[in-house]
């Protein structure tokens, strides 16, 4: 999947330190499954990351102190139910609604409370970020709704929204620079937290401008990085405002690729590959320090689809049956429209294989119809021509595409030389057998004259 790499969710037991009698049970989803427990009398933690189809294997962390678990390098797998039970002088219990989303630049999200309406008592503040940054609260018993757009240099401003009713907090026109940690509380008890990463999509061979919505001064420094080592690609130095390019990294890729503007450090992708697909970081030293994400996919141009005849169902069948196909494609959806209905679908994630899709007809079907290859990004249109491809004909090479009849020609001729051949070898051996008769049996004439 497409989250963001490294990411990672820390659940907190609001403990300051684990006492000796202290046990605590970390569990996850609706079966309750354990994942982790801390015995403090012991002080032995101990991990279950191999349960769950091993979806939390080397991505669990226990902070031996508090009892806090971290999950590592989260995706869309790790959302649900986090359960952690403390064991003391008397059991108490918290609940963590985790959820990782995944978000198109410039589309809207809305992060969601589970409430069905705010109650008098209840005050629900939404933060975000590593440290915890307030930018909205909503007060039942006044009804009212405060936004802190303002906060973490404005990134937010005019673009956040909550629901009244339910405390829904909505994120409109979102930007790469919103992707991080969104937590939700109900009367300072932590009850969500949404892990959202938006991300960026991109034909192959277009340009990639990564905006920064900075304006270098004197001292300031920027660099980038990619992937999940972190390779430095660029550095901009404020002071003499230079610029270092290292382009030769990770096998070269990024030669003569790569561009910085010197007034905002913006960076710039031309003729983008899928090679550059990944997460790309910007980290600013300045007044302040900051760090985006950037998580960029890139898409290959998308063949058309062929349609063709399925000349391996049966041909007296009342029904012309069809097969949409592509080669080479990944993460994309493969469909067949009736109109504007969609019939069917089939989507693919690998590369380098056959995706196929059937269809059956009847031979006078009137209606239109449509094979479809789509992406995030774009998409590629074959209308099928029913006179053409499922004539009802007693004449397979026309019943089927061309390189069917083709070899069914060939087939034919084959056949027919093998039998020329068989007929002349029988002829020949005919008359190789009249001859022997007649050396070995003399006729009446040749006795007499004996």
């Amino acid at each position: 999947m497409l989250v963001k790499q490294g990411d990672s969710v820390t659940l907190h037991t609001n403990l300051t330190e684990i006492q000796k009698n202290d046990v605590i049970v970390w569990r996850f989803g609706l079966q309750k499954s354990l994942i982790a427990k801390i015995n403090g009398t012991t002080s032995e933690v101990s991990i279950y990351d191999d349960d769950l189809d091993g979806r939390f294997r080397d991505r669990l962390q226990v902070n031996n102190q508090t009892g806090d678990l971290t999950i590592t390098n989260i995706t869309t797998q790790h959302t649900g139910l986090y359960e952690m039970i403390f064991n003391s002088a008397k059991e108490s219990s918290y609940r963590f609604n985790v959820t990782a989303m995944l978000v198109k630049q410039g589309a809207s999200v809305t992060l969601h409370t589970h409430l069905t309406e705010i109650q008098k008592n209840d005050v629900i503040e939404w933060s975000f970020g590593p440290q915890g940054s307030l930018i909205a609260r909503i007060n039942g018993a006044t009804s009212e709704v405060s936004i802190n757009a303002d906060v973490l240099d404005g990134r937010f401003r005019d673009r956040l929204q909550v629901n009244d009713q339910t405390g829904d907090l909505i994120i409109t026109d979102t930007k790469t620079k919103d992707s991080g940690l969104y937590q939700m509380s109900i009367n300072s008890t932590k009850e969500c937290l949404y892990n959202v990463t938006v991300y960026v999509s991109v034909m192959e061979g277009d340009s990639l401008t990564l905006h920064t919505d900075i304006k270098l001064q004197r001292d300031d420094q920027m660099l980038w990085r990619f992937g999940t080592e972190n390779s430095l690609i660029a550095k901009i130095s404020g002071v003499a405002k230079d610029i270092s390019i290292y382009d030769d990294v990770l096998d070269g890729r990024f030669k003569d690729r790569l561009q910085v503007n010197t007034k905002t450090g913006d960076l710039i992708i031309t003729n983008i590959t899928t090679n550059h697909t990944g997460l790309y970081q910007m980290i600013f030293s300045g007044k302040q320090k900051i760090s985006y994400g950037f998580s960029v996919t890139v898409y290959a141009h998308l063949p058309i689809p062929v349609i063709s005849k399925d000349c391996t169902k049966n041909s007296v069948s009342s029904n012309c049956s069809l097969l949409c196909s592509v080669l080479n494609v990944r993460d994309v959806s493969l469909s067949w429209y009736k109109g504007n209905s969609l019939l069917s679908n089939i989507s693919v994630s690998d590369l380098n294989i056959r995706l196929s899709l059937p269809l059956e007809v009847e031979y006078q079907d009137t209606n239109t119809y449509s094979c479809v290859l789509k992406n995030t990004i774009t998409k590629q249109t074959q209308h099928l021509n029913i006179t053409q491809l499922c004539q009802a004909c007693s004449n397979c090479v026309f019943c089927c595409q061309v390189s069917e009849a083709v070899i069914r020609l060939v087939v034919s001729a084959l056949v027919g030389v093998a039998a020329v051949a068989i007929l002349v070898y029988d002829i020949r051996s005919s008359r190789v057998e009249q001859k022997n008769d007649h050396r070995h049996h003399p006729t009446v004439s040749d006795e007499t004259f004996l």
